[in-house]
């Protein structure tokens, strides 16, 4: 099986690239990627796994004509049976070889499905001219529906797995070093996590607004960090910190950086936030949260509508409702930490049956057998 992605740094596609990679050597199989590296190519290799180096993230018209050549030749090299793509650009190169080849093409959809400018509507679809297409989840399969109107019969739902005891199990020396570097102590109180990277769209304002309102209730044994990497948005980090200050919430909520381990992010926390205010595709920190046996508080749009059990595993609100996000976080806070605890482990039992890394690779390496077959019919 052959995977083309952009890179393999953090994210996402990257993670995924990894696990299937390894569960296709699990399985007796050869896994190659097609990428332009980066800092998880090692764990790749571990896994038994190949891979190639190739400029598959360009997007200059001249590279992705070249590349097609590339992928060919490793098609016909390798003896590739399926070529797999989760991305656009590389996507596009990648059609192209597999056509020539005369083996199955699938893509994952991983972000966003946009609906307009035409333009990049159609630069998107190559991610719906395969034999296969694979959605991250129900809201991600029917926004491609919608907008690019495949034949059912190529759409398939497979929700992001994850590693759920790598977020189960988390060593106390781990969590002591990033209390200590968080500045979380016996004085902290309830501590909220909103973890998500520094962008507007992820909800950051809204959490300051509501930890405001629930200091305005009367509950204020509480903190609230933000945990996320600025990715070079110092103008969005500025507003942030002026947010806190002028919400008088100095010392209540901090900004702490990216989350090198947020595993330990998450054991510390008594309750998780992904308030997001634009539809989540799938929504992985909702899901790890809940592996980390930890109640989430979520919007209530996107593919974490599916994720979250309401009532259960925590509670949904309406995006970009600062004072319903503050009601959800009192109601956290006055459940007390027995019915937390019993909320966090629904939300483990929700994960390990429906999200590990596990039920996604099976599903997915079923999916290329049965596309497989179907071409050698």
């Amino acid at each position: 099986m052959l995977q083309v992605v952009p890179a393999l740094e953090t994210g996402g596609a990257e993670r995924t690239t990894v696990d299937v990679a390894r569960a296709v050597v699990a399985a007796g199989g050869r896994a190659i990627v097609a990428s332009r590296g980066g800092r998880m190519v090692p764990e790749l290799a571990v896994s038994g796994a190949e891979h190639i180096d190739m400029a598959v993230h360009s997007k200059n018209p001249v590279i992705m004509a070249l590349n097609v050549e590339r992928l060919a030749r490793v098609i016909a090299r390798e003896g590739v049976d399926l070529v797999h793509a989760r991305s656009r650009a590389p996507a596009w190169s990648a059609l192209a070889a597999a056509r020539r080849a005369n083996v199955p093409f699938i893509t994952t959809y991983h972000s966003r499905v946009h609906e307009k400018p035409r333009l990049k509507v159609f630069y998107n679809s190559v991610m719906v001219r395969g034999d296969a297409v694979i959605a991250n989840s129900a809201y991600t399969a029917g926004n491609i529906r919608k907008v690019h109107a495949p034949q059912d019969g190529r759409i398939f739902t497979v929700p992001r797995g994850i590693d759920i005891e790598a977020y189960a199990s988390v060593t106390p020396p781990r969590i002591e070093a990033l209390a200590r570097r968080w500045g979380i102590g016996e004085t902290s109180g309830t501590v909220f996590v909103h973890a998500a990277r520094l962008t507007r769209w992820k909800g950051q304002l809204v959490s300051i607004e509501a930890a405001r309102l629930l200091a305005e209730s009367g509950i204020r044994d509480f903190t609230l960090l933000l945990a996320g990497d600025a990715q070079g948005r110092d103008n969005y980090v500025s507003e942030l910190e002026s947010a806190i200050a002028a919400a008088g919430l100095q010392g209540r909520a901090r900004l702490v950086g990216h989350g090198e381990d947020m595993a330990a992010g998450y054991a510390l926390a008594d309750v998780v936030l992904s308030p997001s205010i634009e539809p989540e595709p799938f929504g992985r920190t909702a899901v790890e949260a809940q592996a980390a046996s930890r109640p989430v508080i979520v919007s209530d749009a996107g593919g974490q509508q599916e994720t979250v059990i309401e009532g259960e595993t925590g509670f949904r609100v309406a995006p970009g409702d600062a004072a319903a996000l503050a009601e959800a976080m009192k109601k956290a806070v006055e459940m007390g930490p027995e019915a937390r605890a019993a909320m966090g482990a629904r939300g483990h039992e929700n994960a390990v049956a429906h999200y590990s890394v596990g039920v996604m690779c099976e599903t997915t390496l079923g999916i290329y057998a049965q596309l497989i077959a179907k071409r050698r019919g």
